[in-house]
C-alpha cells in the first residue's frame, strides 16, 4: 500500500497553518497549490539537538540589510532572509517543493526568539539526504541548509510569532496522525485482519479470536474520538491540548496491531515466500515503535494532557 505521509503533511497540517496564520497572498497562492497536489509540503522543524524541545532549535535566520546578492547570484531584496541550519526526521522531504520552517530570529527569551517561514525546498542551498529506516524505506530525511535565501513575502506571521505558528502545526499533526488511529483502508483494514486470521487458519483460536476483539473495540474507539474533534474543526473551534489523545490512540493502537499480527503469524511473519499476508505485513510490525516518537513523544502528549487539560501539577 502505498504511503501518503507526504499529502498528510501537504493537507493536514501545513495547509491548516497557513490558512490561520497566512496573509491573504499566501492563502491564495499556496491553498490550492496544495489541495490540488500541484505542490507538496513538508514540516521542517525537528534538529539534531531540538526534538522534543522544539524551542531549541538552533537553525538562524538573519535579515538581509539592502538588494544584495545570494548564492548563485541570486538576489535578496532588503528585507530578506538568509537561513542557515540542519534539520532531521523530516517527512518527504524529498519529495516536497515547499516547507514550513521554524528559525531562531534573535535572541530573546525562549519562544519569543522564533520566526516562521515558507522555503523553497528546491532553492540552491537546500539538501535532502534520505534516512534509511529498520523497515527498509526511507520516507524521512535530514535536511541541510547553507545561506539559502528567503524572501520576505514567505514570512508567516510576525517576526517573533514562530512558537505560535508552531503550536497550531503541532495541533493539526497529532490529529492528522490520530486519523489513522482506527486503521481504515488496505492492509490496515478490518477485512484484511480477518483474512489474515483465516489465512492461517486461527479463526477457531479463542485466544486469537479475544484479541481481534480487543483491538477492533480500541480502533473504533479511536475512530469516534477523533470523528469528534473532526466535527469542532468543521464548527471552527481551534484544536486544544485534548488533541494529542488521537496521537496517542494512534501509537497505542499500532503497537497492539504489531502485536497481534505477530501472533498470528508467528515465525512466517518474516518469512518472504510469497504466501497471502505475510512479509507484507513487516513493515508495519517494525514501523510500530516509531509512532510513540512522531507527533510527540507519548511521554511528552501524555504531561500535556495532565496539566493542561487535567489540570494536575507539574513534576517536582
Amino acid at each position: 500500500m502505498p504511503g501518503d505521509a507526504a499529502l498528510t503533511v501537504s493537507l493536514g497540517m501545513v495547509a491548516p497553518t497557513i490558512g490561520r496564520h497566512g496573509t491573504e497572498q499566501q492563502k491564495k497562492h499556496w491553498l490550492p497549490l496544495l489541495f490540488s497536489g500541484q505542490q507538496i509540503a513538508c514540516q521542517l522543524f525537528s534538529e539534531p539537538g531540538a526534538g522534543s524541545d522544539l524551542a531549541a532549535v538552533r537553525t538562524q535566520a538573519v535579515r538581509v540589510k539592502g538588494d544584495v546578492e545570494g548564492r548563485v547570484g541570486r538576489r535578496v531584496g532588503d528585507g530578506g532572509w538568509r537561513v542557515s541550519g540542519q534539520k532531521v526526521w523530516t517527512s518527504g522531504a524529498h519529495l516536497a517543493d515547499v516547507g514550513e520552517i521554524i528559525c531562531r530570529t534573535a535572541s530573546e527569551p525562549r519562544h519569543r526568539n522564533l520566526t516562521a517561514f515558507l522555503i523553497d525546498m528546491r532553492a540552491p542551498g537546500v539538501t535532502v539526504r534520505p534516512l534509511r529506516q529498520m523497515t527498509g524505506g526511507a520516507s524521512f530525511n535530514e535536511v541541510f541548509l547553507d545561506d539559502v535565501t528567503v524572501s520576505d513575502d514567505r514570512r508567516l506571521d510576525e517576526v517573533g510569532n514562530g512558537w505560535k505558528v508552531a503550536l497550531t502545526t503541532l495541533s493539526h499533526e497529532r490529529n492528522a496522525m490520530g486519523h489513522s488511529a482506527f486503521g481504515g483502508a488496505g492492509i490496515l483494514s478490518t477485512e484484511r485482519l480477518i483474512g489474515l486470521v483465516r489465512a492461517a487458519g486461527k479463526q477457531a483460536d479463542p485466544v486469537i479470536r479475544q484479541d481481534f476483539g480487543e483491538l477492533l473495540s480500541h480502533r473504533r474507539t479511536a475512530r469516534y474520538t477523533q470523528q469528534v474533534m473532526a466535527a469542532q474543526a468543521r464548527a471552527g473551534e481551534l484544536p486544544g491540548p485534548e488533541i494529542a489523545l488521537n496521537k496517542l490512540a494512534l501509537s497505542a493502537n499500532m503497537k497492539r496491531l504489531a502485536e497481534f499480527v505477530a501472533a498470528v503469524l508467528g515465525p512466517a511473519l518474516v518469512a518472504d515466500t510469497g504466501a497471502w499476508g505475510t512479509y507484507a505485513w513487516t513493515s508495519v510490525v517494525l514501523g510500530a515503535p516509531g509512532y510513540r516518537l512522531g507527533g510527540g513523544t507519548d511521554e511528552v502528549l501524555k504531561n500535556a494532557i495532565a496539566q493542561r487539560v487535567l489540570g494536575l501539577p507539574r513534576p517536582a
